[in-house]
């Protein structure tokens, strides 16, 4: 995750990478990405497109990029891109 921040420039920054190997963060929140249609071209299990915003340990707000066409929220990634963290502000 360290190589993906320095890639970004965050490196070092108030943002931090995470990585969730077994999927249990993804499965505690509800955003595991098992369609069948991404899993044959992932093959495992992923975390669907999300952005969420945290205030002090606690969740304020969840923005899922999925649609029933489109589970993987790669046609309108909008509701998960920083114009909609902006205004979740």
């Amino acid at each position: 995750m360290s190589g993906w921040a320095k890639d970004q420039g965050v490196e070092g920054s108030i943002i931090k990478f995470l990585g969730d190997t077994r999927s249990e963060l993804a499965q505690a929140l509800g955003v595991v990405l098992d369609h069948p249609g991404p899993m044959s071209v992932l093959g495992s299990p992923r975390c669907k497109r999300f952005s969420m915003l945290i205030d002090d340990g606690v969740i304020k707000t969840i923005n899922i990029a999925a649609a029933e066409n489109d589970p993987a929220g790669d046609d309108n990634p909008t509701v998960s891109l920083v114009d909609k963290m902006l205004a979740d502000l």
